[in-house]
């Protein structure tokens, strides 16, 4: 997603400031590797992930994103729960294309499943691009 946006935005040069791109999970253990299959889907996709491990996401964490987007309706709902202070800046990710509906975390799945969710995150961050952007509150 991280590697998506900033393609995003360096070919539609449309930022006066740095985008701040992380990814947090809602129920990961911190600092534990990402599993075989997400490597080797990150590798297919041209990222190195040697720099890839899982973080638990927080209340400092929150506060220094202009937007938290999340896979699930769940995930939603617990991170307005438990930080109502960033509630309002939280979407799932297929809002940004006008649907509401799930990403799937293939966890335990066939690589092909893997590939397909980062097929579909592609998507919906390319075509929700202005939606992002506007939601961030970015000009141009």
């Amino acid at each position: 997603m991280k590697r998506k946006l900033a393609e995003q935005v360096l070919l539609r040069n449309v930022s006066s400031k740095p985008w701040l791109i992380e990814s947090a999970g809602t129920w990961g253990m911190d600092g534990s590797d990402i599993t075989e299959s997400v490597k080797q889907v990150l590798i297919e996709m041209g990222i190195k992930p040697e720099h890839h491990s899982a973080r638990t996401v927080n209340e400092k964490m929150l506060g220094d994103y202009d937007l938290i987007l999340t896979m699930e309706r769940g995930q939603k709902e617990a991170l307005k729960i438990e930080f109502p202070e960033s509630a309002g800046r939280v979407y799932m990710l297929s809002e940004m294309i006008g649907e509401r509906f799930d990403i799937r975390d293939p966890m335990g799945e066939p690589v092909e499943e893997f590939r397909q969710c980062a097929r579909s995150i592609e998507i919906i961050l390319s075509q929700g691009f202005d939606r992002i952007k506007k939601l961030i509150g970015e000009k141009g």
